[in-house]
């Protein structure tokens, strides 16, 4: 009896030092493979533009902002940005770099983003 108490033991054991096995398309750490790939296909998906954004050559989602053009004198009139040079909505979102802009009170203010 303490033998077979010992063998069954011996199995639990061993079951318990298998590994899971990994998700498919996952590395270690969760790092994806797929990842930008997945990401392009979704920004595409929301008629989006996926191009080179920020310095240092990373990939985002540009789309094009349902107001586009319109008058704006605050940033709450815009889906994305109030320019403050022509007073009108940003055409896309998101935008790069020191601009101009209206915030949500009007004022003029500089926004830089990277």
């Amino acid at each position: 009896m303490i033998r077979a108490v010992s063998g069954g033991l011996i199995l639990l054991l061993l079951a318990a030092c298998t590994p899971e096995p990994e998700s498919p398309g996952i590395g270690p750490g969760g790092y994806d493979p797929d990842m930008i790939r997945n990401q392009q296909a979704a920004c595409e998906k929301r008629d989006g533009r996926w191009a080179e954004g920020r310095k240092g050559g990373g990939f985002v989602c540009y789309l094009e902002t349902r107001d586009a053009n319109r008058r704006c004198t605050a940033a709450t009139d815009c889906e994305g940005l109030c320019l403050a040079r022509s007073g009108t909505c940003a055409p896309i979102k998101p935008i790069f770099g020191c601009n101009e802009v209206l915030n949500a009170l009007g004022a003029r203010t500089t926004l830089c983003v990277e």
